[in-house]
């Protein structure tokens, strides 16, 4: 039997092993554990994305203190755009044109901070 999975494609030995893992979530009923642990691991990813956030910004909010007000408004401005985007969609989530209208503020909260962030750079 080990010699017949250590042989096998990764790919179907990864299938396999999902295949089980949702037949025991199937067989024993564990929807609602399972639901629990998926909202679980999105707040973990939820604060592994702001940590990461956090600790770029600290590293740079010296030469950002430094910019004009107007700039760090817009850049702290779009920043917090994009955090109040990402979580009306994750609590209310979005359907048909709301993903549009999300992606949209989105993308534009991310060029208006990176505008921003080069403007600031460019020396002419």
């Amino acid at each position: 039997m080990k010699q017949l999975f250590s042989r096998m494609n990764p790919t179907v030995r990864g299938f396999l092993v999902l295949a089980v893992i949702a037949a025991i979530v199937v067989v024993l009923q564990l929807e609602a554990t399972l639901t629990a642990l998926l909202i679980l691991a999105r707040v973990a990813f939820l604060l592994a994305i702001a940590f990461f956030v956090f600790l770029m910004w600290r590293e740079r909010r010296e030469g950002i203190s430094m910019w004009p007000r107007r700039a760090q408004a817009v850049f702290y401005g779009a920043a917090v755009l994009a955090v109040a985007d990402i979580g009306a969609y994750w609590y209310g989530g979005a359907t048909g044109l709301q993903i549009l209208a999300f992606v949209a503020v989105l993308v534009g909260a991310g060029f208006a901070m990176w505008r921003t962030w080069r403007d600031q750079h460019t020396f002419s």
